[in-house]
């Protein structure tokens, strides 16, 4: 059978992997096995979610009708229900429904209808608490399928402590990432010197590693010096897969969708107010304005370093007329050149201008000359792939160390 939870926290506290850690415990003390906990991102660009939009589907065995009960036992006694967004949904099901649901609200939007559609299709168990919209998430959850997967250790915090400063020792995350790095990612921005995996909300999370397998993320784990967490819970998730994104093309882009197009640089990128960066993407005569904002730091970079003629490969979510980059690949650079009036060979001095059309002509002894001097410039920037650092990854951005798929690799070629 599958469990899903969605939305019972709130910007003040909760998370609902901390309920779903709870529910795995409390499913196996009834005799129900647990077989796998699964954290499922969903949409990022949905306006209604608390932070990361996350999921919980907890595949077990054992009868529906008692998961049901304390899954729906474990959400009210710990969502955030005096929140006025916080609107929890429960589901219980024994025929795990097909996957478009999932992918319709991993890439898409869905409706409350839509969800229970899909649910009573299956004969589910399900309770929407409020406005019923965590019937959404819980849905999705249940349906979701990971070609591909990775991996997430939480750590949560005692109650008596919730809300209060974190106790994580700064090195041992370090040493951890030093250690483990690239089988586990984003526990801290090197560049940037700051810890990624220890929020900075009100809720019961203490810390989180994520990685390629639950042996290395309890490998990196194991070098991290903190408080005495409750519990800790291994999910196997859909973050830092991609798993988000489609193929789109300029002109057609929806809002609230996240894309991979290609296309060509066609103005110089610019620098805007907070330090925000922008240009113009084109292709096949639509053109998309393209943008990375200052949280993504050393990223800028890579994207001033633009020139026209540039085509590249950009991927991120589209929301108010622009596309919010997530990372960039660089298929193929144009020449930089800088065209100059050429150097009279008798005064060893710059020519200036003869006239639109008429060359150039030197101002002390009057020698003509056709062809300006062309200088071509060392360009800053290679063909490949670049990413915005750690501390502004989105949970569903595929860390480069993980590789390229060969569906990205193509467009970019």
């Amino acid at each position: 059978m599958w469990i899903g939870i969605d939305d019972t926290d709130s910007a003040a506290g909760m998370c609902t992997t901390y309920i779903g850690a709870v529910l795995v415990r409390r499913l196996q003390r009834e005799g129900i096995p647990v077989a796998d906990a699964r954290l499922v991102r969903l949409n990022p660009n949905v306006i209604h979610k608390t932070r990361g939009n996350a999921a919980v589907c907890i595949e077990a065995g054992g009868d529906v009708a008692t998961a049901f009960r304390l899954a729906c036992a474990c959400v009210e006694e710990f969502a955030e229900f005096e929140a006025a967004d916080t609107n929890p949904g429960v589901v219980a099901t024994g025929v795990q429904p097909l996957p478009d649901f999932y992918h319709a609200a991993l890439r898409d939007f869905c409706s409350i209808e839509e969800a229970i559609e899909v649910l009573d299709s299956i004969e589910a168990l399900y309770r929407g608490y409020k406005n019923q919209r965590g019937l959404i998430g819980a849905t999705a959850a249940v349906a979701s399928e990971f070609p591909d997967r990775t991996y997430e250790l939480l750590a949560y915090r005692k109650e008596a402590a919730w809300g209060s400063r974190r106790e994580v020792d700064r090195e041992s995350l370090f040493c951890a990432d030093e250690m483990t790095y690239p089988h586990t990612w984003d526990t801290v921005d090197r560049e940037g010197d700051v810890v990624v995996s220890v929020p900075g909300t009100p809720d019961p999370v203490l810390f989180g590693i994520r990685g390629e397998s639950p042996g290395w993320v309890r490998e990196a784990r194991s070098y991290i010096r903190s408080e005495e967490p409750a519990c800790e819970q291994v999910y196997t998730t859909n973050q830092g897969t991609d798993a988000h994104l489609m193929v789109g093309t300029a002109g057609m882009l929806l809002e609230g969708r996240s894309y991979l197009l290609r296309g060509t640089v066609a103005a110089l990128p610019a620098t805007g107010p907070g330090g925000h960066v922008s240009f113009l993407l084109t292709e096949g005569g639509a053109e998309v304005r393209c943008m990375a904002y200052e949280p993504t730091k050393g990223f800028r970079k890579v994207v001033r370093a633009l020139i026209p003629g540039d085509v590249v490969v950009v991927a991120g979510s589209y929301k108010g007329g622009s596309l919010n980059l997530e990372k960039l690949g660089i298929s193929r650079l144009t020449d930089a050149v800088r065209t100059r009036p050429p150097i009279c060979p008798a005064c060893d001095r710059r020519m200036t201008s003869a006239g639109t059309g008429k060359g150039y002509k030197c101002r002390v002894c009057g020698a003509r000359a056709r062809e300006p001097d062309i200088e071509r410039r060392e360009r800053s920037i290679r063909p490949g792939w670049y990413e915005v650092p750690p501390s502004a990854r989105r949970h569903l951005a595929r860390p480069l160390v993980r590789g390229i798929p060969a569906w990205q690799q193509a467009l970019c070629e």
